[in-house]
């Protein structure tokens, strides 16, 4: 497949771009296992869940596949490979950043990518996006992140932060908090993700109860390839999904 470059200054600096970000497209095969992959796990969720499909470092074939097979949500983790991936793939679907935020990357060229970004997680971060939003006339959707195992190496707000950075960012016109994402620890086990996502689909509740002006809190994105199953099994809305549907990742 022939690509065009975009100009070098639509790309993220060098530190932020994942490893395959120059890499063309592969060539397409005859059939993919996508297919199957998806409509095993379409049957298998409930309906009212939404699987994301995450497609971090997926050849566009296979992203393609995944939405012929019935995926209406794509995420990415990396703003150079959403650009490049959606060159490749035209199909109507809703895409969702799922990646770290950072200030610099939220500009409007960035933010013409997503239709919903799931990890915002400080007033900082949610003042630059309205910011932004306010530039281009647009009201962004976002889920704030929840650190829910404390972990020091990963992004995101604790427990108690929730509802004061929520009231905070409640005032701004142009972003929306929709709902709550979290990802749980890194662990081998999939039952030991349970007690931290009953925490956060406690406070979900919570939240969507409070009926502050400005919010709409509808989603609850939490659970991953390996604890998905117990994440809807603890009030899940919505799962991002990876190895499940695309197969080991080749960097």
């Amino acid at each position: 497949m022939q690509l065009t470059r975009p100009d070098a200054s639509c790309y993220d600096t060098p530190a932020c771009s994942p490893p395959w970000e120059c890499r063309r497209d592969e060539p397409e095969p005859m059939a993919s296992d996508v297919h199957n992959r998806v409509r095993e796990v379409l049957r298998e969720v409930p309906p009212h869940v939404t699987v994301v499909a995450a497609a971090k470092g997926a050849p566009a074939y296979k992203v393609r596949d995944a939405i012929e097979a019935g995926i209406r949500v794509i995420g990415q983790n990396y703003f150079a490979e959403a650009r490049r991936i959606r060159t490749q793939v035209p199909e109507a679907v809703a895409w969702h950043f799922l990646g770290r935020l950072r200030p610099h990357d939220i500009r409007p060229a960035n933010l013409s990518l997503f239709d919903v970004l799931q990890s915002v997680d400080s007033c900082q971060l949610a003042e630059r996006i309205n910011s932004r939003g306010t530039a281009m006339n647009r009201c962004v959707p976002v889920l704030l992140e929840i650190n829910s195992a404390r972990e020091p190496q990963k992004g995101g707000l604790l427990l108690e932060e929730v509802e004061p950075v929520l009231r905070e960012v409640s005032s701004l016109p142009h972003i929306r908090v929709i709902g709550l994402m979290t990802m749980g620890p890194l662990t081998q086990l999939p039952e030991e993700c349970r007690p931290f996502f009953s925490e956060v689909r406690q406070l979900y509740e919570y939240l969507s109860g409070l009926d502050i002006p400005g919010v709409q809190i509808e989603t609850l994105s939490m659970g991953m390839s390996d604890t998905y199953r117990v994440a809807i099994e603890e009030g899940a809305t919505m799962v991002r999904l990876g190895t499940r549907l695309f197969g080991p990742r080749q960097d």
